[in-house]
């Protein structure tokens, strides 16, 4: 028996005193920043020409702190070209759902705003859900018109016929619950009032979108297309998540914004190429979210000529920049982890195709084993073979046993620690082992040899980190 307190009932039973234990890590039990996070969190920004950014306080969030956005809209003064992708879980949540509708409905085209509140996924909550929903962004379609005080009144939504909206509807948090929607659908005309393109209201809204995040996720960064070199283009984007991420799209939610001019059918096949580069190739936990969503709105307010293709030289210039963007607006999810101690990169080279590389950087990254090896800095390569080996859905000769190698990439500069080399184990020096895995960051390299015809040469990269206690202790406090 424990050492801990005891209690001695009158049948002189003795049995432990059961104490309740206080969660230690940072959010959302503080608005408090971690002194090591506050590096990702930007103190300026550039943002896109013609949009606008708020996060207010609603009082959706079960927190007493009034001071605490819960309620983000943003908006652009012009019809945007949009796109977006969604959640592949069965049960995908009421503002996926009408989100979808209004674009498959708008063709991608007229979108102006997207609203989004945290504190409750609006998930698994039925036609009430999803009128819900549809009254958010008809609320924000209000605001647009020549009244904007016709707020639809609550649950009077019109379920999921959202003909000639404007508006995409998010929403995180716990699932199973109705939104307060009463008090959404009464701030909303109060957010658009207080619109602005200041970098302060774009941090508010980054921070009104988070949950159990530990702090707002939210770049920004200008750039030049090879046909207008003298224009300067702007991207930004905010995304939150910490935990319930392993997405089969996107990460719980995202949104980019640019002023170049890209129509829709080029946004999609952009969006596409960068997300499978980026928000499907990381992982927290395995966990697909019932609300995943990544949006991407264009609205050309900053002129130049139309990106037409994604061959041409200014669509081959905006996939390096946006897929480079997103890869970094990715990575502050891992950074934020719940619980995370380590940022790993995991990169398999030498594959027969780029699927083939990343099914297997993808299994490795969700490996359970793994994640805890590297919490106690155990440089176990055994296991990570182990993940090479039982991943499905590969191609014939994929993987060759004596052409795998296995290896550490410091992310000092020193050079790569070799553990298996195609096939053969390396005589390791564990000392050194365990002072890489002392470092937050650190690179797995995985190399296939070419396969079994020793030809290939794709490569795929995932990001994801470790397990620790405190992802125990903060999920299963989750709602309490």
């Amino acid at each position: 028996m424990g050492s801990g307190p005891m209690l001695v009932r009158a049948n002189g039973r003795i049995e432990p005193i059961l104490t309740k234990y206080v969660r230690s890590y940072s959010a959302p039990v503080t608005d408090a920043i971690p002194v090591s996070k506050r590096k990702f969190v930007p103190t300026s920004g550039t943002y896109p020409k013609g949009f606008l950014a708020v996060g207010i306080h609603v009082g959706v969030k079960a927190t007493t702190k009034k001071q605490t956005p819960d309620l983000a809209l943003l908006v652009s003064e012009k019809p945007c070209s949009a796109t977006a992708v969604f959640t592949k879980n069965k049960f995908q949540a009421a503002p996926v759902t009408v989100s979808r509708q209004v674009l498959e409905r708008q063709s991608g085209e007229g979108i102006r705003a997207i609203v989004v509140n945290s504190g409750c996924a609006n998930a698994v909550t039925g036609k009430g859900g999803l009128d819900d929903a549809s009254s958010m962004a008809r609320a924000v379609d209000a605001c647009f018109k020549a009244s904007p005080g016709h707020i639809p009144a609550a649950g009077q939504g019109q379920g999921s016929n959202m003909d000639a909206s404007s508006t995409l509807v998010m929403s995180t948090g716990v699932i199973g619950q109705r939104l307060p929607i009463s008090k959404v659908l009464s701030a909303i005309p109060t957010a658009y009032s207080t619109l602005s393109t200041t970098h302060d209201h774009w941090l508010s809204a980054a921070k009104a979108i988070c949950t159990t995040d530990t702090f707002p996720k939210l770049l920004s960064r200008t750039f030049s297309l090879p046909s207008s070199p003298g224009t300067i283009y702007s991207l930004a984007g905010m995304t939150k998540g910490a935990g319930m991420i392993h997405p089969n799209m996107a990460t719980l939610l995202g949104m980019l914004f640019t002023d170049a001019p890209i129509p829709t059918t080029t946004l999609r096949p952009l969006l596409k190429h960068a997300v499978d580069r980026s928000f499907n190739a990381i992982s927290v936990d395995g966990d697909t979210s019932t609300n995943d969503t990544l949006a991407f709105l264009a609205n050309g307010a900053a002129g130049g000529n139309p990106i037409t293709s994604l061959t041409s030289e200014d669509g081959k210039a905006i996939t390096e920049i946006v897929t480079a963007f997103t890869q970094q607006l990715s990575q502050l999810v891992i950074r934020d982890g719940e619980g995370a101690t380590k940022f790993v990169r995991v990169r398999v080279t030498h594959s027969p195709s780029f699927a083939d590389a990343q099914k297997i950087a993808s299994t490795i990254a969700r490996s359970p084993l793994v994640k805890t090896a590297l919490y106690g800095k155990d440089a176990n390569w055994g296991r990570i073979l182990c993940a090479v080996g039982y991943t499905e859905g590969l191609s014939p000769g994929a993987v060759v046993p004596e052409k795998t190698s296995v290896s550490f990439v410091p992310t000092d500069g020193s050079g790569v620690l070799q553990l298996l080399v195609r096939g053969e184990p390396e005589n390791i020096d564990e000392q050194r082992a365990a002072k890489i895995l002392e470092v937050e960051d650190l690179e797995i390299l995985v190399d296939l040899g070419g396969g079994e015809d020793g030809k290939g040469t794709e490569e795929a990269s995932y990001w994801f980190c470790d397990f620790s206690h405190e992802y125990v202790t903060i999920n299963g406090d989750y709602r309490t």
